[in-house]
C-alpha cells in the first residue's frame, strides 16, 4: 500500500510560484518569516494550490507543498483545453481563461501558467486583469478552473448533443 502512494506522489509536478518575506510586528520589533505559494498537479486534470508560512524558506515550501497535495481538485478538460471561457475574481485579481485550438500552447503569465500547466492544459488563452499579486492571481485562476463544467454534464443539462456544446474546433476535427 505504501508503495502505491509513493508511486502516485512521484507522478505529481510541483511548482513554486512565489516566495515572499513577511513580518510580524511585535513589541520588541519585527519577526521575519517566509510565505511560499506552491502549485501541485498531475498534468492530467488534477491541480492543487498550497500556501506555507515558516521562519525558514525550505520549511515554508514543504508546508505549501503538503497543503497543495491535500487541496487537489479535478478539473474538466476537453482534449488539451478547457470546455468553455470563464472569468474569475479573487480579491482585486481578475483572470480570464479561454479555450484555444490545438497547437496554440499556453498563452499565460507566470502565476496562471504554473496552475494551468500543472493541471495538464496545453492549449489556452489567458489574461490577468487587475492586481498582479501572485497569490491572488493563483487563487483567481484556481477559482476559475473550479467554475468549469464538464461537457457531457452540460450537454445533458441542456438536452443537446456533446458535439453541440464543445468548443468549435472539436467539431471540425471530428473528436467527441
Amino acid at each position: 500500500m505504501f508503495g502505491e502512494e509513493y508511486e502516485e506522489q512521484e507522478q505529481l509536478e510541483e511548482r513554486l510560484v512565489s516566495i515572499t518575506r513577511v513580518a510580524k510586528v511585535v513589541k520588541g520589533g519585527r519577526h521575519f518569516g517566509f510565505r511560499a505559494v506552491v502549485v501541485v498537479g498531475d498534468r492530467n486534470g488534477s491541480v492543487g494550490v498550497g500556501i506555507g508560512k515558516a521562519r525558514e524558506v525550505p520549511d515554508a515550501i514543504r508546508k505549501g507543498s503538503e497543503r497543495a497535495r491535500k487541496n487537489m481538485k479535478k478539473i474538466p478538460l476537453v482534449g488539451t483545453t478547457i470546455p468553455h471561457p470563464v472569468i474569475s475574481k479573487f480579491g482585486a485579481a481578475q483572470v480570464l481563461l479561454k479555450p484555444a485550438s490545438p497547437g496554440t500552447g499556453v498563452i499565460a503569465g507566470s502565476a496562471v501558467r504554473a496552475v494551468v500547466e500543472a493541471a495538464g492544459i496545453r492549449d489556452i488563452l489567458t489574461k490577468s486583469l487587475g492586481s498582479s499579486n501572485q497569490l491572488n492571481v493563483v487563487q483567481a485562476t484556481m477559482k476559475g478552473l473550479l467554475q468549469l463544467k464538464d461537457a457531457t454534464e452540460e450537454a445533458n443539462r441542456r438536452g443537446k448533443q456533446v458535439v453541440e456544446v464543445t468548443p468549435f474546433w472539436r467539431r471540425k476535427h471530428g473528436a467527441s
